[in-house]
C-alpha cells in the first residue's frame, strides 16, 4: 500500500508528524510526504519538521503565495502530475487551507481514496476561505475522520453517509502531548525574563482581522488597556507584521512597554511559552484546542469558531473584536476567573494510533 501525506502550512505539520509515525511503526505501508510550499517561510515551516522529528519531505512542490484562486490552482496541477507518478493507494491531507482542498480535488477526479483527517469541523460562517475548504474536502473524500463528536454531527446533518465518518480524536494533541516535557524544558519564559503563569500570549493571523486598520486598530486598543496589566508576548505572523507596518502602527505599539513584539517560534519554543502563560489571546484555531488540552484560559478574537468545543468543555471563549469585551474578558482571568474546563474525549494522545489501525483496515 502506498500512502501520500499532504502537508502546505504551519497547521498541518502537527497532525501529520504522528499519523507518519504510527504508520511506520505498523509497517503495512510505504509512505510518502509531500510539501506544497503553501507557507514557505523558515519561520513557518521548516523549523517544525525538526521540532516534531519529521523526515524531510518527499516531494516539494514550492507554490509560494498568490491569490486563492491562484495558489489552489498551481497547487492541483503540482500534485495531479505527483499521484499520475505515484499512483497511490490513498491521499492524505489534513486541516483547512487551501493546499487541503486542492488535493483532495485532484483525488477525487483522478478516482484515488482520500482521508480527511480533522473532518467535520464548522464555523457556520462560509464567508471564511477555511470554511468553504473544510466543506467541500469532506464532500469529496472517502474517510472522514473527526476529532471530536460535533463533527460527527455536522457531517450526518449534511447527509453524509455514516460509514464514511470515523471518530478517531484530535490528532494534534499526540504531537502537543508527545512534545509537551521537551517543550517545558526549554525554560521560554525565563529566556525572555517572564515569570512562568505571569504573562499572556497574542497571535493574530486571519486576513479578517489583520488586513482592515478599523479592526486591527481595536485589537491593539484591547492589548494596549491589558499589557498595562500584564506582559503580552506577541509572535508576529509575516502577513500581520506587514499589515502593522502598512497601516502605522508600529509607533503605537513601541508606546506599549508591556506589549513584546517577536518573531514566530519553532513548534517546541511556542509551545513551552503558551503551556506556561496566564491567558492566551488568538484567532488561531489550533491554539484554541491546544489551550483546552494543557488547561491554559484563552480568548478568541473571532465571531465563531469551528472548534466549539474547546468552548463547551474546555477553556476557550469566543469574545469576538469588540475591545471593551477583549479587555473586560481578559481582566476577568486575571482577577482569578477564566474557565478551567476539562479533557475532551479521545484528546488522549492516541489518535494517530487509531488512525493508522483504520487505513490499515
Amino acid at each position: 500500500m502506498k500512502i501520500v501525506h499532504v502537508v502546505g502550512a504551519r497547521p498541518n505539520f502537527m497532525k501529520i508528524a504522528p499519523i507518519l509515525q504510527a504508520v511506520a511503526r505498523a509497517g503495512f505501508a510505504e509512505q510518502k510526504l509531500v510539501h506544497t510550499g503553501q507557507h514557505y517561510d523558515p519561520s513557518m515551516s521548516d523549523v517544525f519538521f525538526t521540532d516534531l522529528g519529521m523526515p524531510r519531505p518527499d516531494i516539494y512542490m514550492g507554490v509560494g503565495s498568490g491569490s486563492h484562486a491562484e495558489q489552489t490552482a498551481k497547487v492541483m496541477l503540482g500534485f495531479e502530475k505527483l499521484c499520475l507518478e505515484e499512483r497511490p493507494n490513498l491521499v492524505v491531507v489534513v486541516g483547512d487551507v487551501n493546499s487541503t482542498f486542492a488535493c483532495a480535488l485532484v483525488a477525487a477526479k483522478l478516482q484515488i481514496r482520500c482521508a480527511h483527517v480533522e473532518a467535520g469541523l464548522r464555523s457556520g460562517d462560509m464567508r471564511m476561505p477555511e470554511e468553504v475548504n473544510r466543506v467541500l474536502t469532506d464532500r469529496m473524500c472517502e474517510l472522514l475522520l473527526t476529532p471530536s463528536r460535533d463533527g460527527d454531527e455536522n457531517l450526518l446533518r449534511e447527509g453524509t453517509p455514516p460509514e464514511r465518518i470515523h471518530f478517531v480524536g484530535n490528532v494534534m494533541i499526540d504531537s502537543l502531548l508527545s512534545h509537551l516535557p521537551r517543550a517545558k524544558a526549554l525554560g521560554i519564559p525565563e529566556k525572555l525574563d517572564l515569570d512562568p503563569g505571569g504573562y499572556g500570549v497574542l497571535t493574530l493571523h486571519r486576513p479578517s482581522n489583520v488586513d482592515d486598520p478599523v479592526v486591527l486598530g481595536g485589537l491593539l486598543g484591547a492589548v494596549e488597556e491589558l499589557q498595562r496589566r500584564i506582559p503580552i508576548v506577541f509572535p508576529v505572523h509575516p502577513r500581520t507584521r506587514k499589515q502593522l507596518e502598512t497601516f502605522g502602527f508600529g509607533p503605537r505599539m513601541a508606546a506599549m512597554p508591556g506589549l513584546r513584539l517577536c518573531e514566530p517560534f519553532g513548534y517546541l519554543e511556542f509551545l513551552g511559552l503558551t503551556s506556561q502563560a496566564r491567558l492566551v489571546l488568538t484567532d488561531s484555531g489550533g491554539l484554541q484546542e491546544e489551550t483546552t488540552a494543557v488547561g491554559i484560559p484563552c480568548l478568541t478574537l473571532r465571531e465563531n469558531t469551528e472548534r466549539p468545543v474547546t468552548v463547551t468543555e474546555g477553556t476557550n471563549t469566543v469574545v469576538g473584536l469588540d475591545p471593551a469585551r477583549i479587555a473586560a474578558e481578559a481582566n476577568g482571568i486575571l482577577d482569578g476567573g477564566g474557565k478551567h474546563g476539562r479533557i475532551p474525549a479521545l484528546w488522549d494522545g492516541k489518535s494517530s494510533e487509531r488512525i493508522a489501525a483504520l487505513f490499515r483496515r
